[in-house]
Protein backbone atom coordinates (compact mmCIF):
# COMPACT_ATOMS: atom_id res chain seq x y z
CA UNK A 1 0.00 0.00 0.00
CA UNK A 2 1.24 3.70 -0.91
CA UNK A 3 0.65 6.13 1.79
CA UNK A 4 -3.30 4.86 2.71
CA UNK A 5 -3.38 7.21 5.50
CA UNK A 6 -3.12 10.51 2.89
CA UNK A 7 -6.75 12.40 3.58
CA UNK A 8 -7.89 10.24 6.00
CA UNK A 9 -9.57 11.99 9.01
CA UNK A 10 -7.53 10.94 12.58
CA UNK A 11 -11.27 8.30 13.48
CA UNK A 12 -10.64 6.46 10.00
CA UNK A 13 -6.96 6.01 10.46
CA UNK A 14 -7.66 4.43 13.78
CA UNK A 15 -9.97 1.89 11.51
CA UNK A 16 -7.62 1.42 8.62
CA UNK A 17 -5.08 0.24 11.46
CA UNK A 18 -7.70 -2.15 12.68
CA UNK A 19 -8.45 -3.42 9.34
CA UNK A 20 -4.40 -4.01 8.40
CA UNK A 21 -4.17 -5.90 11.77
CA UNK A 22 -7.06 -8.15 10.77
CA UNK A 23 -4.92 -8.96 7.71
CA UNK A 24 -2.23 -9.52 9.29
CA UNK A 25 -3.76 -11.48 12.26
CA UNK A 26 -5.13 -13.78 9.04
CA UNK A 27 -1.44 -14.84 7.77
CA UNK A 28 -1.09 -12.06 5.39
CA UNK A 29 1.86 -9.67 4.83
CA UNK A 30 1.89 -6.16 4.34
CA UNK A 31 4.33 -3.63 2.61
CA UNK A 32 3.23 -0.49 3.40
CA UNK A 33 4.63 3.23 2.35
CA UNK A 34 4.19 5.24 4.89
CA UNK A 35 4.78 8.83 6.65
CA UNK A 36 1.98 8.44 9.18
CA UNK A 37 3.98 8.28 13.03
CA UNK A 38 0.99 5.86 14.71
CA UNK A 39 0.73 3.50 11.56
CA UNK A 40 5.04 3.32 12.00
CA UNK A 41 4.40 2.81 15.70
CA UNK A 42 2.10 -0.10 14.71
CA UNK A 43 3.94 -2.04 12.25
CA UNK A 44 5.91 -5.08 13.27
CA UNK A 45 9.14 -3.85 11.39
CA UNK A 46 9.87 -0.52 9.44
CA UNK A 47 12.44 0.40 6.59
CA UNK A 48 13.64 3.91 7.07
CA UNK A 49 15.15 5.44 3.74
CA UNK A 50 16.73 8.83 3.51
CA UNK A 51 18.04 10.52 5.41
CA UNK A 52 16.24 12.89 2.98
CA UNK A 53 13.89 12.58 -0.10
CA UNK A 54 15.60 13.24 -3.97
CA UNK A 55 19.20 13.23 -4.39
CA UNK A 56 19.37 12.78 -1.03
CA UNK A 57 17.91 9.80 -0.16
CA UNK A 58 17.63 6.32 -0.84
CA UNK A 59 20.40 5.10 1.73
CA UNK A 60 19.24 2.70 4.65
CA UNK A 61 19.11 4.86 7.07
CA UNK A 62 17.95 1.97 9.84
CA UNK A 63 15.68 -1.29 9.95
CA UNK A 64 14.04 -3.23 13.08
CA UNK A 65 10.85 -2.77 15.27
CA UNK A 66 8.91 0.76 15.82
CA UNK A 67 10.54 0.97 19.11
CA UNK A 68 14.45 -0.11 17.65
CA UNK A 69 13.88 2.33 15.76
CA UNK A 70 13.55 4.80 18.09
CA UNK A 71 16.58 4.54 19.70
CA UNK A 72 18.33 5.30 16.24
CA UNK A 73 19.62 9.40 17.03
CA UNK A 74 20.35 9.48 12.66
CA UNK A 75 16.94 8.35 12.32
CA UNK A 76 14.19 10.92 11.83
CA UNK A 77 11.69 8.21 11.96
CA UNK A 78 13.18 7.29 15.16
CA UNK A 79 12.75 11.12 15.93
CA UNK A 80 9.24 11.38 15.35
CA UNK A 81 8.94 7.80 16.73
CA UNK A 82 10.56 9.42 20.20
CA UNK A 83 8.34 12.62 20.08
CA UNK A 84 5.14 10.18 19.85
CA UNK A 85 6.28 8.34 22.74
CA UNK A 86 6.91 11.45 24.95
CA UNK A 87 3.44 13.18 23.44
CA UNK A 88 1.54 10.01 24.71
CA UNK A 89 3.21 9.70 28.14
CA UNK A 90 1.78 13.26 28.82
CA UNK A 91 -1.29 12.33 27.85
CA UNK A 92 -1.75 10.06 30.47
Amino acid sequence: LDEPTTGLHFIDVGRLLSVLQRLVDAGNTLVVIEHHVDLIAAADWVIDLGPEGGEAGGADVGAGPPSELARQEDSATGRALRLRQKTSLRKR
